[in-house]
């Protein structure tokens, strides 16, 4: 048996890529579609993961899906024109530009599976000839995205993923997906559908439960998951799952598209009867909180409330979540955030507090107010150097104070301890030329005098 390439060495693979010499009328019009051109004829002996990072690195993200249609789809769905090492190059990239979230919601997802349909379809047909397919490594690959697992292969070169034979419990016969995770009729063609619900199942072989690892000596490999032969659709009573699973996909999708625009209110009616099941999901990362929190504030504040309040098997130590709050922008999307939550009354179990509020307050508060005025110093800095030409300053600065001074009168903090106030009251002093600055310092001097 021909055994994979230790990736280890391949994982620190670099490239550089410029267009060919046969492409430079092409690149004058559109470098970018031609550079990843280039990418995809070039890159089969590199790791698939390798390859995913240089197309991430070449695409703007608000252009990938688009370049993803125009450009990866096609290669894709080809089975005559286009090598195999590519085709699972460009499956894998697909796969890669929606990790580490689950892969039922990538919108590639359903495309994925058509080709696996078909591929699986041409392999079975081969094999009950007595034949073996030469795209019998294209199915494994498939499987293993469609499963969950694409980063297993990604360590390894779309070449030597073509070429190196399976082992007989990996070949298409075998390989059977989970249909609960794929049964959303709206996402893939009517006529795939139809096979994969009608067409007659043959399970593995019964040592398909053994380790796979003992034949390979890989971890890339899993358990098969096998559908019983009689396998019937789902009972009726199943139904009303199957919509709330529906109502939460689309959810999440929403979640993703609120990192880069402002959603509509029906697309936030969507969201919020369902941030509870999102949060206990654990699909939201704390990488993501931030820029909804800069698009979609009202979406944020319930949605961090859920992560907050969330058990967990670390007993809900919500750190992750508190860590990004102190180093948000002083933009009136945080101070509204921030409102929100110090006056939330949602009881957390986290220990030694009550309620978000009191969890805000404490953890995080104080930290935030010292990071804005680091950061207004810094807007200040760049504004006299000439580097920034906006408002930056002013308008953060206007923002911070009267926030700070909505808390005062709110009872939030108190003015007259030393702890809370000293470092806004010196800030606002020094900036005392605006009258929001004046305004907080003589109410804080009053309180204290």
């Amino acid at each position: 048996m021909q055994a994979y390439p230790s990736p280890s060495a391949a994982q620190t693979t670099t490239i550089t890529l410029t267009a060919p010499p046969t492409q430079q009328s092409k690149s004058s019009s559109d470098p970018i579609r031609a550079s990843v051109s280039h990418l995809l004829s070039r890159c089969f002996s590199l790791p698939c993961s390798t390859a995913a990072q240089a197309f991430a690195q070449l695409v703007q993200p608000t252009a990938r899906f688009q370049l993803a249609l125009d450009a990866l789809l096609p290669i894709l769905d080809s089975d005559e024109s286009a090598e195999l090492a590519q085709r699972i190059l460009v499956s894998f990239i697909l796969y890669s530009l929606y990790v580490p979230h689950p892969v039922t919601i990538n919108p590639f997802k359903s495309a994925l599976l058509v080709v696996y349909v078909k591929e699986r379809e041409k392999a079975l047909v081969m094999a009950n000839d007595g034949g073996v397919c030469p795209n019998e490594q294209f199915v494994w690959v498939l499987w293993k995205i469609l499963k969950g697992d694409g980063n297993d292969i990604g360590p390894y070169s779309p070449s030597t993923l073509s070429r190196c034979p399976l082992p007989p419990k990996l070949r298409a016969i075998n390989l059977v997906l989970d249909e609960e995770l794929y049964h959303n009729n709206s996402d893939i063609d009517d006529s795939t559908y139809f096979y994969s619900h009608n067409t007659n199942r043959r399970s593995a072989s019964s040592d398909t439960d053994e380790s796979v690892h003992d034949k390979l000596n890989l971890d890339i490999t899993s358990p098969v998951h096998r559908i019983s032969p009689d396998y019937s659709p789902r009972s009726p009573f199943g139904f009303e799952e199957d919509k709330r699973n529906e109502r939460l996909i689309q959810a999440m999708r929403l979640l993703l598209a609120a990192r880069d625009r402002v959603l509509s209110l029906s697309e936030q009616r969507t969201i919020v009867p369902m941030i509870s099941e999102i949060a206990n999901s654990r699909f939201i990362t704390s990488i993501d909180l931030t820029p909804i929190i800069a698009t979609n504030p009202t979406v944020a504040h319930p949605l961090l409330v859920a992560l907050l309040t969330n058990p967990n098997p670390e007993k809900n130590e919500p750190r992750p979540f508190l860590d990004i709050l102190p180093f948000l922008a002083p933009t009136l999307a945080t101070f509204d955030l921030y409102g929100r939550l110090l006056r939330d009354q949602t009881r957390v179990t986290v220990p030694g507090y009550s309620t978000i509020a009191d969890l805000v307050l404490v953890e995080v508060l104080g930290r935030f107010i010292h990071e804005c005025i680091n950061w207004l110093d810094q807007a200040e800095r760049e504004e006299r150097e000439g580097n920034i030409s906006d408002d930056r300053f002013a308008k953060g600065l206007q923002n911070l104070c009267r926030f700070y001074t909505s808390l005062i009168k709110l009872s939030i903090v108190d003015p007259t301890c030393d702890a809370d106030s000293t470092e806004i009251a010196h800030f606002s002093l020094r900036n005392a030329r605006f009258e929001e600055a004046n305004a907080l310092y003589r109410l804080i001097a009053t309180s204290r005098f």
